[in-house]
Parts: C-alpha cells; sequence; structure tokens
C-alpha cells in the first residue's frame, strides 16, 4: 500500500483486477462544524482473475469519513473508510502473497478504502452534473499483522478510478 500512495504502484504481473459498485447512507455532513461528512457504505465487486482461477464476489461493508476542501469554488474530497470485507474466493495476489510469507488466507478480512476526488461539476461549471465526483480510490484488503483470522502479511490493493454521483 505504500508504494501506492506514493504513486510508485508496481502492477501484479498477473493482470488481476476488480470492478464494483457501492452504495452509501450520509449519517452526518459537516460534523463538528467541520468539513467532515461520515457515511456508512457497502458494495459489491468482482475479482476478476485473468483465467488464473475462477472469477468470484467480494461483499464490503464500512464507515467512510470525507474532509471537504472548497477552493475556487469547487469542491474536492479526501477519504477515508474502514469496515470489513467477505469475498466468495481468495483473491490470486493474495494467496501468492501468503505462500511467500508461509502465511494464512481468508475469506473475511479488514477493510479499507482512502480515496481523493473532485466535483465535476463544479469543475466545468455545469449545473446538472454538481455533486458527480470523478476520483481515485484504493482498496485495500488486509488481516492487520495478524489480527483478523491470523492473516499476518497477506492481503491485497487494487488501485480504482470511479464515478460517484451524490444523491
Amino acid at each position: 500500500m505504500g508504494e501506492i500512495i506514493s504513486f510508485q504502484p508496481h502492477p501484479h504481473p498477473a493482470g488481476t483486477s476488480a470492478g464494483g459498485i457501492d452504495a452509501g447512507y450520509l449519517l452526518s455532513e459537516d460534523t463538528w462544524d467541520m468539513p467532515l461528512d461520515f457515511y456508512l457504505k457497502s458494495g459489491i465487486n468482482r475479482f476478476f482473475e485473468n483465467g488464473i482461477q475462477p472469477d468470484f464476489y467480494e461483499i464490503t461493508l464500512y464507515l467512510k469519513v470525507f474532509w471537504n476542501f472548497r477552493p475556487w469554488e469547487n469542491e474536492i474530497r479526501l477519504g477515508f473508510g474502514e469496515g470489513v470485507s467477505y469475498a466468495d474466493g481468495i483473491p490470486y495476489v493474495e494467496k501468492l502473497e501468503a505462500e511467500g510469507e508461509g502465511d494464512n488466507n481468508s475469506r473475511i478480512l479488514n477493510y479499507l478504502d482512502i480515496s481523493l476526488d473532485i466535483d465535476v461539476g463544479r469543475l466545468f461549471g455545469y449545473n446538472p452534473l454538481h455533486g458527480t465526483y470523478l476520483g481515485y480510490a484504493l482498496k485495500h484488503r488486509s488481516g492487520i499483522y495478524g489480527l483478523i483470522n491470523s492473516v499476518h502479511r497477506g492481503g491485497s490493493n487494487y488501485n480504482l478510478f470511479y464515478v460517484e454521483y451524490k444523491f
């Protein structure tokens, strides 16, 4: 995850990927008189295993907070989500990492979501698109160094580009 955050990602040679859809419910807006919005979010994702093993689904449930920056009549959001991931299979990259480390695998792991996005409606001055965000996210599954199901070093990271609309 550190490599991705420092803009030095190294895609896995297996070429696996993931895609999905999330939905959320706004719990609190401008919390504590600060530009913090809290959401309860859930998603369903498909892991595409590039023919190495069968594709499978994942379900996530997490709490996400957005820090809203409002420069230049626009809105930029930095998000951080924390929760749980249940996958119907074990991603190939997680299996490889666990085997290399002599570690365990688990379908249930901790889930992190780190994101950065911008309101494209405000960016282009087009009112019908206000509340439509274009962004980048890092999707991370891990055992938190053994705290979850004895998974010490296993896990996976996926880079995502997304469009989100705020209803």
